[in-house]
């Protein structure tokens, strides 16, 4: 079914800005995307216009038919757009096996914000023995304490797409307190602060939170409320995977609003959701909540990838008091009889002082995702129901036999929200999109891993079902969710439209073809439509082919300072 579009002239000041700039230009564009229709990102119908970039800049929007070009790009029948920005990447390593991410680059995504609670850095004490087992398991050498040393090997590697971090308010607890269950005392709640400081200077964007996995949860609103004011005097925002995403959900969204005011941060709600079967329908009151807190002043935002299954760690169904001491701990608990029947007994008893996962999910609607141990690879792609009838053991204890088995490590999708619910946060003006996935390959070692198929659909799939299929969302408005609306919330004022003088990450589809083919069962599938993608205008697909470019930079915060002497920390 054909999409459709509303056609509008191209802007006067455009057409003056561009007739002003070809008598001054002599010198060839780099690239010129010729014949193609242009949705600039702002929401705005689609215009007809030609694209010239030279650079790595979009130099010129007009018609440039008589204008030379070393290469021309022809998007007659297509759309052109500004690359995507996934609000919540999760490649900080990932980037370091593939820096090409092709998950990320099929659907159009030329930029990435990463550190969802845990970050790169600070990666000391607690925090690089806890990141340990994901970096064994990448064969990462890590070569960095902080984000200075991170970003730094980043350039020197080279990535396919941009990239930005939060510092992780986790990081910084395990490197200052490590994985207690205990208030901070003032000095390590200034010394915490001072790392916070020293990321925002090293080039994070802001402060993110992921309290529902331990030692998060351990955090006082206090805590985080300092944590938070120090990243909003240097420009930062905050930005948080809840407390709750459930029965607690709205004490969760409460301390949001809380932090924002008291820190006078605006403030980022990652993977809007309502899970468990006892709380769908709640959507409607959750934005009614945030529409509220809006007007009242507060800058409160979110994102979604719009797909009814989450993905997290498999631990995330053990009681936080269970994860003190650190993973390595957890396990060893796991194994004492005594202390994992009262884990069980948690398990089975509904909770409002904690997300009881177990307690709202069924075996069946919990599937196997990545393992780090090559004898459970079989378990991939499988439900718990399921390997727990093959084993011949209850789901429960299936569930905590291989959390032993792959030491803590493994991940898995859970089937736990609505659509209606799913579609209604979509909808909002102020929800941005997020892959909520690191980027990944069919290909090599993280060929091997089964992931949540949002790792290479999320945006494709919006534009197929909820754009050309459902007609949810209209064309524009999904390319603003896309790419202007993320940029305004980082503060990234050179990237997120198709404007003169800004970044050209550019992207040409087919709007009719466009679409996601990763799914539960296979989803080591990359999307299929997106025919060419710039990123700082240098294509890292050409013809629907990956080209292996690495031009992507480490985006920066406002709060970046340059290390003294004008070096690179």
């Amino acid at each position: 079914m054909g999409l459709s579009v509303r056609v509008r002239r191209i802007p006067a000041v455009v057409l003056a800005l561009c007739a002003s700039s070809a008598g001054a230009a002599e010198a060839p564009f780099d690239i010129i995307i010729e014949n193609g229709r242009v949705i600039d990102g702002s929401g705005a119908p689609w215009y007809a216009a030609d694209v010239g970039v030279r650079a790595g800049r979009i130099a010129a929007i007009g018609r440039l038919d008589e204008r030379p070009a070393k290469r021309r790009i022809d998007a007659r029948g297509s759309m052109v757009a500004p690359g995507f920005i996934d609000m919540l990447g999760q490649s900080e390593y990932t980037m370091l096996v593939d820096p090409r991410v092709p998950s990320k680059i099929y659907q159009g995504i030329t930029s990435e914000i990463t550190g969802e609670g845990n970050s790169a850095a600070p990666l000391t004490g607690a925090a690089r023995t806890e990141a340990g087992q994901a970096l064994e398991h990448y064969g990462i050498h890590a070569d960095w304490d902080s984000f200075g040393g991170y970003f730094a090997r980043l350039e020197h590697q080279g990535m396919g797409i941009n990239l930005a971090s939060y510092v992780g308010a986790t990081s910084v607890r395990e490197a200052v307190i490590g994985t207690a269950d205990r208030q901070a005392t003032a000095a390590e709640l200034t010394r915490m602060r001072a790392l916070v400081r020293e990321a925002m200077q090293q080039g994070a964007v802001g402060l993110s939170t992921s309290l529902q996995y331990a030692p998060a949860p351990y955090a006082s609103t206090g805590e985080l409320i300092a944590l938070a004011a120090e990243a909003a005097r240097l420009g930062g925002i905050y930005a948080t995977h809840m407390r709750s995403e459930r029965d607690a959900i709205d004490a969760a969204l409460e301390e949001t609003f809380r932090i924002a005011r008291e820190a006078h941060i605006p403030a980022e709600i990652w993977h809007l959701k309502v899970a468990g079967r006892g709380n769908w329908g709640r959507m409607p009151q959750l934005v009614a909540r945030i529409e509220a807190a809006r007007a009242s002043g507060l800058d409160i935002a979110a994102d979604t990838y719009a797909y009814t299954a989450f993905y997290n760690d498999l631990s995330a169904f053990v009681p936080p008091w269970a994860h003190e001491g650190g993973t390595a701990t957890m396990i060893r608990r796991l194994e004492d009889p005594a202390t994992r029947a009262r884990i069980v007994e948690d398990m089975q008893t509904p909770s409002a002082s904690w997300d009881n996962e177990w307690a709202e999910s069924t075996p069946d609607a919990i599937l196997i995702g990545a393992v780090k141990n090559p004898a459970l690879r079989d378990l991939q792609g499988r439900t718990i129901a399921a390997i727990a009838a093959a084993r011949g053991r209850p789901p429960v204890e299936t569930l905590l036999d291989i959390l032993i088995e792959d030491t803590g490590f493994t991940g898995c999708a859970v089937f736990g929200m609505r659509e209606d619910d799913v579609v209604l946060a979509l909808l909002q003006p102020w929800t941005s999109v997020d892959n909520d996935s690191s980027g990944t390959s069919p290909e090599g070692l993280l060929g091997a891993e089964h992931p949540h198929p949002r790792a290479y659909g999320t945006f494709p799939r919006i534009l197929r079902q909820y754009v050309r299929e459902q007609h949810r969302l209209s064309l524009e408005e999904a390319i603003r969710k896309f790419t202007s609306l993320p940029a305004s919330r980082l503060r990234l004022g050179d990237r997120g439209l198709v404007k003169l003088g800004l970044w050209a990450d550019l992207v040409v589809f087919d709007p009719d073809t466009v679409t996601d083919r990763s799914t539960f069962e296979s989803p080591n599938q990359l999307a299929a439509g997106m025919q060419w993608v710039l990123v700082n205008g240098v294509p890292v697909i050409a013809d629907g082919k990956m080209t292996g470019a690495l031009p992507g930079r480490v985006l920066r915060g406002p709060g970046y300072r340059r290390a003294p002497g004008g070096r690179a920390w």
